[in-house]
């Protein structure tokens, strides 16, 4: 998956100039970004490489997505060239990096596109690279809170 992650944008930008779509085609497109949205857009450190985590499974979800995206828009006449064309990329990083395309399994267990997997929320205070992403972010946006509503200092000499 790690290789489908570093083609993501590619899928998505060959997905969002199609003209011509069908409920197959948009169901996946949703999903896949309904699911990206879940997982925090990405953004967890080891969400991917990291089963310990608690946005892996989602990870695998929204990027098990794409790919199947991707070999849909295969069967699409308007964007069959392009997409075999890509999935060829794809493959041959998945060769250079010991994968393969066809053999590459979503995971144990089936996704569905009427379901949307959440990261296990109750597992990020035992995962210390989310907690303290998690940390950060809430620290920063408190500080930019404060310095944006920050009570003005009564000026020296007023009465």
């Amino acid at each position: 998956m790690a290789v489908i992650a570093r083609y993501r944008g590619d899928i998505l930008d060959l997905a969002q100039r199609q003209t011509v779509t069908d409920p197959t085609f948009r169901r996946l497109y949703n999903h896949g970004n309904l699911q990206f949205t879940y997982c925090l857009w990405g953004l967890m450190p080891g969400s991917l490489g990291d089963e310990e985590s608690p946005f892996n499974e989602c990870s695998h979800a929204y990027l098990a997505t794409a790919k199947a995206l991707l070999a849909y828009m295969a069967t699409m006449p308007a964007a069959e060239r392009e997409a075999k064309a890509l999935i060829s990329d794809i493959d041959a990083d998945m060769v250079r990096s010991g994968a393969s395309w066809i053999l590459c399994q979503y995971s144990g267990e089936a996704f569905s596109t009427g379901a949307v997997i959440e990261p296990r929320w109750q597992d990020i205070v035992f995962h210390l690279p989310s907690l303290a992403v998690l940390l950060v972010t809430m620290a920063a946006l408190i500080a930019a809170a404060c310095s944006i509503f920050r009570l003005p200092s009564p000026r020296a000499g007023t009465v």
